[in-house]
């Protein structure tokens, strides 16, 4: 028996908010992630680090709130959790890998390519791993071609923020990066939603009104909880970028007086004028 799934319970309400924790995890992310660019390699590791869990927890985040809009009218949901936080896992460490390559690599097409790719097969692990940690009497299916375009929808947009993030300068370039990360996660999200089938598995006799007997969930309740903790990192790592970077890991101002310019703009400099 095919299962009443509805994604939208709450209207556009989750949809909204989902995007909204996508976009603040991806702007909070890309920034640790341009400013590790600038800084000293030894304090690299830690703005790379920082976004990767800013990253993470906002797909892992933006993607519990859309699903407490997913209900199946004749069955119940609840999750496993170690599957659940299984996804937050292979989120942060394979966007991790992404970011810190773009990172140590720098803007190079080879670097933004496979960055970009890894980063987008986590959006989309994290999605799937989600998706199999969820209980309920039904046995899910999934149309093939869909789910290819979900991945190939995360690979891209993933890519594309990394390059503007990491080569573009300012607020707007800022934001339209991070906008990008969060079509890329809400858009894979979506996406692999619409490639969902649902095969109920139901006793061959029932009764006419199936709520009497098989209650609906109440999503809020149980996923809500769980996104405490991801939340409250958000904030903090929020908190930390309003500080200048240099306050909080105590490197010196790179023009600590009139005049002084870097090593390397002193070497380049130098090259210029042999080749004059």
């Amino acid at each position: 028996m095919q299962g009443t799934v509805d994604g939208f319970t709450y209207g556009l309400v989750t949809p909204v908010a989902a995007f909204f924790m996508a976009a603040l995890g991806a702007a909070l992310g890309l920034r640790c992630t341009t400013r590790s660019l600038h800084t000293t390699r030894s304090c690299r590791i830690g703005w790379l680090a920082l976004g990767s869990l800013s990253i993470g927890s906002g797909v892992w985040t933006m993607h519990f709130i859309a699903m407490t809009g997913f209900t199946v009218r004749e069955a119940p949901i609840s999750y496993d959790k170690a599957l659940t936080f299984a996804g937050l896992a292979v989120a942060v460490v394979m966007i991790g890998i992404g970011i810190f390559i773009v990172g140590y690599r720098g803007a190079t097409r080879m670097a933004l390519i496979t960055g970009g790719t890894i980063t987008g097969l986590g959006i989309a692990s994290m999605h799937y791993l989600g998706m199999a940690g969820m209980r309920m009497a039904a046995h899910l299916a999934y149309d093939t071609p869909l789910v290819v375009l979900s991945v190939l929808i995360a690979g891209v947009a993933a890519t594309g923020a990394l390059w503007a993030a990491v080569t573009l300068r300012g607020a707007l370039s800022g934001l339209g990066a991070s906008i990008l990360m969060a079509v890329a996660v809400t858009g894979m999200h979506y996406t692999g939603m619409a490639a969902l089938d649902v095969h109920l598995h139901l006793p061959p006799t029932l009764p006419a009104d199936l709520a009497d007997v098989l209650p609906r969930d109440r999503p809020a309740e149980i996923i809500g909880p769980m996104l405490a903790g991801p939340a409250c990192f958000l904030l903090l790592a929020a908190v930390v970028l309003l500080f200048d970077p240099r306050a909080m890991t105590g490197e010196p101002d790179p023009y600590p007086r009139a005049g002084h310019r870097p090593r390397s703009m002193v070497r380049e400099g130098a090259a210029r004028a042999r080749y004059r």
